[in-house]
């Protein structure tokens, strides 16, 4: 027996509104701190794409690189831990039956004496209620100046019509 078109659809709804929870669970490990919780939504093989030429962009593959030398080294390990606190404002863009696009700003002072408030777009790929793949756009800017003490030769500038969402 075959589906119908709107069986199809209806099925195609309800994995939308699974990915969408386990998004939702991101941002919320990520409100709470809880680095965890946040690990739990990936797979064992997840992979991370990041944007940029920093230490920190390009290819990680596996839960163990992801959240070792990259989110505990490359990027927590730098802030000071009483001001961290990501997700302190997040919002789901768009989800299908394979991912979810969602916004999220959040961060704290860099122990350089930066702040390190960054804003991130996340596109996540969801199999079997976890994240497979994570594709994540970032100010490469900030991360150099905060992060890795490398700021621009320019430095920061003010805008003028601040980027919200």
């Amino acid at each position: 027996m075959s589906l119908t078109f709107g069986q199809r659809l209806a099925d195609m709804a309800s994995i939308r509104d699974q990915n969408i929870a386990v998004a939702e669970s991101f941002y919320r490990a990520l409100e709470d701190g809880d680095f965890e919780a946040l690990a739990d939504l990936h797979s064992d093989d997840v992979v991370f794409n990041l944007l940029g030429s920093t230490p920190v962009s390009g290819r990680w593959v596996g839960k163990a690189e992801c959240f070792g030398p990259l989110v505990e080294q490359g990027v927590v390990g730098k802030l000071v831990p009483e001001t961290i606190q990501f997700s302190r404002k997040w919002r789901i863009m768009c989800a299908d039956d394979n991912r979810v696009v969602g916004l999220m700003y959040g961060g704290g002072d860099a122990k350089n004496g930066v702040e390190y408030l960054q804003t991130y777009c996340q596109i996540m790929t969801i199999r079997d209620g976890r994240i497979t793949e994570l594709h994540e756009l970032f100010d490469t800017a900030l991360v150099e100046a905060a992060l890795n003490d490398n700021p621009t030769q320019k430095g920061p500038t003010q805008v003028a019509e601040p980027f919200d969402f």
